[in-house]
């Protein structure tokens, strides 16, 4: 079971996403756990992911969620731009597995 965490600005926008990738987990017959957080929860719900992607609107918090997921041994990085405005799950999915697999 694949736990990939999002965390935007509010959670709203990127809940849409989430539930793109859903949908392309379920096409590749892959059990994956991916939720959208308000930035705020990253303390609640980062040391249980496998990896944590940021919405482009918050990316600017990089530096700082980056600091705080190493004390979890979490990857993060930004979702692409435009990944994120086409709502491309299959893409941000991908991203999501890549960063797993690096971990391991």
């Amino acid at each position: 079971m694949l736990k990939i965490v999002l965390l935007c600005a509010a959670g709203m926008s990127t809940s849409m996403l989430v539930k793109k990738m859903q949908e392309a987990a379920k096409a590749k017959g892959l059990e994956a756990d991916i939720a959208a957080y308000p930035e705020s929860q990253l303390a609640k719900v980062g040391p249980s992911a496998d990896v944590i992607l940021l919405g482009p609107q918050i990316r600017f918090a990089l530096k700082k969620i980056t600091a705080e997921a190493e004390k979890f041994n979490v990857p993060v990085d930004v979702i692409p731009p435009a990944d994120y405005g086409m709502m491309n799950g299959v893409k941000v999915l991908a991203l999501a597995e890549k960063m797993a697999a690096a971990k391991k």
